[in-house]
């Protein structure tokens, strides 16, 4: 593996409950980029963040996993949260009895200070959230607010997020978009940056507010097109997924 590719995917394949749902996936990403995947509902996309997070639902069949030089293919969802892989959900779920404060403190993995904590949830927007069960009554954009200062306080090196701008209102999304800058480094020069992102974009609104390397196509669960992110999304738009095998963008 090149030794600048932060995650490196090889011909994977992963089945749900019996069915191959990934059919042979290959992407790498170099550190300090930010790839982004679109794609119809059902084309595998979710599913592939999932696996890459280490979800035991998600059988790998075949193929690997590699990150920052290591095969992370057996690996247990646990130890690559410590290595540096982390993920927002496009659905996060409702946990009564536990405050969004006790979920960031142990995002920290004993690297918090009272200061820092408070510093990042006013960033997120989220000092009057920490007392609350996490994403309990929280709307779509408090609910994303509150994953985004959650990986904050993880620091991953690879931030896996699904569809961030799903159910988030106009109000939330430049803030959503500056969170993730912030995630990414994107204040940094290109050449400092050591954090990568890959997100999934059902509506590609996103890029409006974050800037990305690669876009890639998901059909049917394989990718079937990679290239500049903006061109693939004004192709889907005129186009539909249909027509992303055959488009003049398509490098595959």
């Amino acid at each position: 593996m090149d030794s600048d590719k932060l995650l490196e995917i090889k011909n994977l394949k992963v089945a749900v409950e019996g069915k191959e749902i990934l059919h042979g996936i290959s992407l790498s990403i170099k550190a300090g980029e930010t790839h982004v995947i679109y794609g119809p509902n059902g084309s595998g996309k979710t599913t592939l963040l999932m696996t890459i997070m280490g979800f035991p639902k998600y059988k790998i069949t075949g193929g690997q996993i590699i990150f920052e030089g290591q095969d992370v293919t057996d690996a247990t969802l646990d130890e690559r949260a410590r290595v540096g892989i982390g993920l927002s959900f496009q659905r996060p779920p409702i946990v009564r009895g536990v405050k969004t404060r006790d979920m960031v403190t142990a995002c920290f993995r004993g690297r918090e200070d009272g200061d820092t904590l408070s510093r990042l949830a006013e960033r997120a927007n989220m000092t009057d959230f920490l007392d609350r069960d996490i994403n309990y009554g929280f709307s779509g954009g408090e609910t994303k607010r509150s994953e985004l200062l959650q990986l904050l306080a993880q620091s991953p090196d690879l931030v896996l997020l699904d569809e961030p701008e799903s159910g988030v209102d106009l109000e939330n999304i430049a803030l959503i978009g500056d969170l993730i800058n912030d995630l990414l480094e994107k204040t940094h020069p290109m050449r400092n940056r050591t954090r990568s992102g890959l997100i999934i974009s059902h509506t590609g609104h996103i890029l409006e507010y974050v800037n990305a390397r690669t876009g890639y196509v998901m059909f049917e669960g394989r990718i079937i097109c990679e290239g500049d992110p903006h061109e693939i999304l004004e192709t889907i738009k005129i186009k539909g997924y249909g027509e992303c095998a055959s488009c003049q963008i398509c490098k595959r």
